[in-house]
Order: structure tokens, then C-alpha cells, then sequence
């Protein structure tokens, strides 16, 4: 670990440079730059996560914690590059005093060159992600309204300043709920008049994962209230009876289909480092993300 203090972006790119230099490790293996925003609260998970998915998507991972007020006007960065933290390198930079409304320049001189930018908000986010100055930067711009006090407005802010490039972990969190669906979908089981989510109240996913359906099939869709952790079932209204998904312990799925054994099917509530990695992996917008986005006044809550 490289410890600078009252530093600028260009010393921290310099010192990254060297120690790649002494590790005899160039950094044309990186594939992105990750760009982490945000504060003390949420500033250690996130940037471990960052680490663990480095080792799928090797990448420069520069973290920007603001730290407004006082009387002290600097920079102070821990940097780690190669070990223990994975192929990547990590530059973790507190912005002090006024140096915190200035995140924007000192990442300019941090960004790899010809390689993909993406920026996450881990806690709160600016309205317009894309008009954001550090959002300018990142063709992939990542939030988590399931951390904000109120969730589904979140949601709301997320639908109105939508930009492509725009994505949010709390859909990430459905990947397998969807694909499950997509497939059951597939079968002949019926035409769905109806959809229903049951999750804890103020759900972001299960508001989201009613969105998409009601979306994708045309009907109407509702949530209603459930004890957790996380989401509890989706049940599906057919012409040939209810069709359910459910995972009554955060961990294995049910699936029952009007004369079909009832099948277990693996719905694990997933590390931040797996959503983050998920993510990773697609760096072009999300259509379907989007779409489900402007579905969301469609969806009922109960």
C-alpha cells in the first residue's frame, strides 16, 4: 500500500506508474476504469467488491470519497496496485475541504486511455446521472436506490433522468428471477391476465420486476406486501391456473406450474461483488432496463 498525502491526480498517476514500472507489470492488460463516488459509510464494501470482481474484469479502480468542511484543502490517497488486491490497480482518494466539489479533475488525469469508463454511486446519486461531471466520463453508469431512505422514489428519479448508459443493482438483483420467468414463459402454460410481487415494502426489485412483466405481458401488475428477505414470490394468473415463483428463504426458489411437479430452483441473494461483476460484463445500454423503468406507473402497490 502507497500512502500520499496533500497529493494531486497526476502524483497518483505517477505513483501508480512507477509501481507498476518496479513490478515489471504494464498496464495495457486493464480493460476499464471504474470510477467509485461516494462516502465513508459505503466507501470500504464497494471498493472491496470492486477488488473481488477486478479478478474477472482487470481494471483500474479509482475510489472518491468527498469530505467537505474544515479548513484543509487537500488530497489524500492510498494506492495499491498488483497483490493481494487482485490484477488491478486501486486508488482510493479522500477530497478534503474544497478539493471535494472538484472531483472531476482529478480523475481526468487517472483515466486509462482507449479503454471503457464506468462509474458508480454506491449511496446517493446525482439526479441526471449522465450530466453528472464524473457521469460524463462513463458510457455505463451504475446506482443502488435500494440503499437511499426512500427506495421507490429513488426509483422515480431513475425513470424521469433515464439516459442510456444508465443502470441500477437493484435490476441487477433479478437476473435470475427474470431468466427463470423467460423460460417458464416459454412453455405452454397459459395466457397471464395478471401479475403479482410479493416482497418488503418498498422493494425497489420487486417494483422493478413488476414493471418488466407488466411491460412484457400487457397486464396488469401489483405488489403486495411480504415478510423477506428480499423477494418472496411472483405469481403469474393464467388461463390454466396460477403459475409461482417464490423463495420463502432468500435462497432456494419454488417453481409450481398447474400439473408439473413443483421443481427447486437455485435463487441465491447474490454478493455486491457478483451484481458488480454482472455489470461489468455489459457495457452497452439496457433496453429492457429502461423500458421496465417506464413501466413503473403501471405497477399497483398494495
Amino acid at each position: 500500500m502507497i500512502r500520499l498525502e496533500d497529493t494531486s491526480g497526476h502524483d497518483i498517476a505517477a505513483a501508480i506508474a512507477q509501481e507498476r514500472h518496479r513490478m515489471g507489470s504494464p498496464t495495457t492488460g486493464m480493460v476499464l476504469t471504474l470510477l467509485i463516488l461516494t462516502d465513508e459509510t459505503y466507501q470500504a464494501d464497494a471498493t472491496a467488491a470492486a477488488v473481488a470482481s477486478a479478478r474477472e474484469h482487470p481494471m483500474r479502480i479509482l475510489t472518491l470519497v468527498p469530505r467537505p468542511g474544515g479548513d484543509t484543502s487537500r488530497i489524500d490517497a492510498d494506492i495499491s496496485v498488483g497483490g493481494d488486491d487482485g490484477p488491478g490497480e486501486v486508488a482510493v482518494m479522500r477530497l478534503r475541504g474544497d478539493r471535494s466539489a472538484h472531483a472531476n479533475s482529478v480523475v481526468i488525469p487517472l483515466l486509462l486511455p482507449d479503454t471503457p469508463v464506468v462509474a458508480w454511486w454506491p449511496g446517493s446519486t446525482p439526479v441526471s446521472l449522465a450530466d453528472d461531471p464524473i457521469g460524463s466520463h462513463a458510457g455505463r453508469r451504475i446506482t443502488d436506490v435500494s440503499t437511499l431512505p426512500d427506495p421507490l422514489a429513488g426509483l422515480t428519479i431513475r425513470r424521469e433522468n433515464y439516459q442510456p448508459g444508465d443502470t441500477d443493482l437493484s435490476w441487477t438483483r433479478l437476473t435470475g428471477w427474470r431468466s427463470t420467468l423467460a423460460a417458464v414463459l416459454d412453455r405452454p402454460v397459459g395466457a397471464v391476465r395478471s401479475v403479482v410481487v410479493n416482497a418488503p415494502e418498498r422493494n425497489p426489485s420487486a417494483l422493478l420486476l413488476a414493471a418488466w412483466l407488466a411491460w412484457a405481458l400487457d397486464v396488469p401488475a401489483r405488489v403486495a406486501t411480504g415478510p423477506g428477505p428480499g423477494l418472496n414470490s411472483v405469481a403469474l394468473s393464467t388461463d390454466e391456473g396460477s403459475v409461482e415463483l417464490s423463495r420463502p428463504d432468500g435462497s432456494l426458489g419454488l417453481l409450481r406450474i398447474p400439473g408439473v411437479p413443483e421443481s427447486p430452483i437455485a435463487l441465491p441473494r447474490r454478493a455486491l461483488s457478483d451484481l458488480i461483476a454482472e455489470d461489468l460484463r455489459r457495457l452497452t445500454p439496457d433496453e429492457i432496463y429502461a423500458e421496465a423503468l417506464s413501466a413503473l406507473p403501471r405497477v399497483e402497490i398494495t
